[in-house]
């Protein structure tokens, strides 16, 4: 499949509220919340007001015209939450671009991306059933905590992956 990863545009940012609700894993047997979860102040945390802080930094993969899949970091008090300095990762495709790569190399880029910026560092949730743990730990991240239900894991730039 031929697609390409590109930085978000500013006229794009509305398009993290649709990727921040793909991101949520939702087991087998388990029915989607409504799309209207993304407003609850936890969720918004990761994408309100995107782009106003310079530590905002987001990728998107497009396919012909269209996005199909964004990862994007920013340094909050979320889920992921290491410290002050640590910016926090969220990524997502849409269910019909999953499981061909191309998660895989807007995560690659994207660490690549915030090596170049500097950052030390780079810290997500997890759910333990999720099946994007492989892919986490494939690239480098490694778990420094972890709970009954999820981990969180960090990926550390000056470390030999």
């Amino acid at each position: 499949m031929n697609y390409n990863i590109r930085e978000i545009k500013k006229s794009e940012y509305a398009v993290l509220n649709d990727f921040l609700y793909e991101a949520i894993f939702i087991p087998n047997g388990i029915e989607p919340p409504p799309k209207s979860i993304i407003e609850n102040e936890d969720l918004q945390v990761y994408v309100k007001d995107f782009g106003k802080y310079p530590d905002d930094k987001c990728l998107v993969a497009e396919v012909g015209n269209k996005i199909v899949g964004a990862v994007w970091t920013r340094i909050m008090n979320d889920y992921g939450h290491i410290d002050d300095e640590t910016p926090s990762l969220a990524i997502s495709l849409y269910k019909e671009y999953r499981g061909k790569g191309i998660g895989t190399e807007l995560l690659r880029q994207m660490l690549e991306m915030l090596k170049k910026c500097g950052c030390k560092q780079v810290s997500l949730s997890v759910q333990k059933e999720n099946y994007a743990v492989k892919l986490y730990t494939r690239v480098g991240f490694k778990v420094v905590k972890e709970n009954d239900e999820e981990y969180i894991m960090v990926y550390r730039s000056n470390e030999e992956q």
